[in-house]
């Protein structure tokens, strides 16, 4: 089979899978308090950047369409890069961005939520590709049959170890814990759910969900979006010391990437060939799921609200959306702990023709 994809109080112990791993580096990375980007002063005496390395979350598949467009038609060189090396996942980008081994990392709200909150990480997200998280349980509509998050009680779920955490948030946030259930430990491909060994399977709507349903079965979703964990994904993250050293380099960088997912919002299909003939040509990727990955994706990039402000930008309802989702988990931040879209509106501002990107 080939395949697509993809702290306080009670869940503290569930989030430190995330957490342990940067625990040391964080120490060693200074002071946590999050300091202003630079002035205008700073920002004209700065040295760009010009290698830059992002961590993805994944494999490169069609969910980094935008990337695989922004590297392939040059917009980062146009935008002053000599490279800028997408290393695949899985990941959550936290480790690899305190050590300093990557600049950027594609992420999510719970993943660099935890790491703020409970190791005062110093990480922000810039900018957010999905809107909407994607992450879903999947199920057999004739087996476990998942429709609900009752439903989840007694059942068998398998669960990657880099999902343990988030899974065990989105339970926290619904009123359960593991003891409710069966975690059952599973890699990214979801033989384990159409075998029967599992009643459901952590997945992406975008993704495995799709491919099961491609095979002929009878697919149940329980999004986590739509059951007590709205947050968004795909975020871009960096330091806080990238934001106040390297201004520059950011909005550069996010120039790159708002191009290159105009792109993709305009040409999925052409998003989906980047990924399975060049970009992931080594990974079997399918064409007909990755080019439906690729259409679906875009429901989970472009909103009402983002129409109107411009890819990447997360309005002030969603962050606070995104918090509020985030504590019923046992996460307690501050918009302001987690987001810093300063330089993304810097860029809409010098750039006012990047909000037309609906072609």
């Amino acid at each position: 089979m080939t395949f697509l994809s993809s702290r306080r109080g009670r869940i503290s112990a569930a989030l430190a899978g995330i957490a342990v791993s940067a625990l040391a580096l964080t120490a060693c990375a200074g002071s946590s308090d999050s300091e202003p980007a630079a002035d205008t002063d700073d920002a004209a005496s700065e040295e760009m950047i010009t290698d830059l390395t992002v961590q993805l979350s994944w494999i490169k598949n069609e969910e980094f369409a935008g990337e695989f467009f922004a590297d392939s038609k040059g917009y980062y060189t146009d935008a002053g890069f000599d490279s800028v090396t997408l290393v695949p996942g899985p990941s959550t980008g936290a480790t690899e961005l305190i050590s300093g081994t990557a600049d950027i990392a594609m992420s999510d709200a719970v993943s660099i939520g935890s790491v703020v909150a409970s190791e005062g990480a110093p990480l922000k997200i810039v900018g957010a590709t999905y809107q909407k998280n994607p992450f879903t349980i999947l199920s057999l509509a004739d087996g476990g049959n998942i429709a609900t998050v009752e439903d989840l009680a007694g059942k068998k779920i398998g669960v990657q170890d880099s999902n343990t955490a988030l899974f065990n948030a989105f339970l926290a946030a619904n009123g359960m814990t593991s003891d409710d259930l069966e975690i059952v430990p599973v890699q990214y491909d979801p033989a384990p759910l159409t075998n029967g060994e599992v009643d459901g399977f952590m997945a992406y709507l975008t993704n495995e969900s799709i491919i099961i349903e491609h095979e002929g079965y009878d697919t149940v979703n329980l999004p986590f979006a739509d059951n007590g964990l709205p947050f968004v994904a795909e975020t871009l993250t960096t330091t806080d010391e990238m934001i106040s050293s390297n201004p520059e380099t950011i909005k550069a960088f996010l120039k790159a990437e708002i191009m290159g997912w105009t792109d993709q919002v305009n040409d999925p299909e052409e998003g989906a060939r980047l990924a399975y003939e060049e970009y992931g040509a080594d990974l079997g990727l399918d064409p007909e799921t990755s080019t439906a990955g690729s259409i679906a994706q875009n429901d989970l990039v472009v909103t009402d609200e983002v129409e109107a402000n411009g890819l990447f930008t997360i309005s002030d309802d969603l962050q606070a959306a995104t918090i509020e989702s985030l504590a019923g988990a046992g996460i307690e931040l501050a918009a302001s702990d987690l987001f810093d879209l300063s330089l993304l509106a810097e860029v809409y501002e010098e750039n006012p023709e990047l909000l037309d990107f609906m072609g």
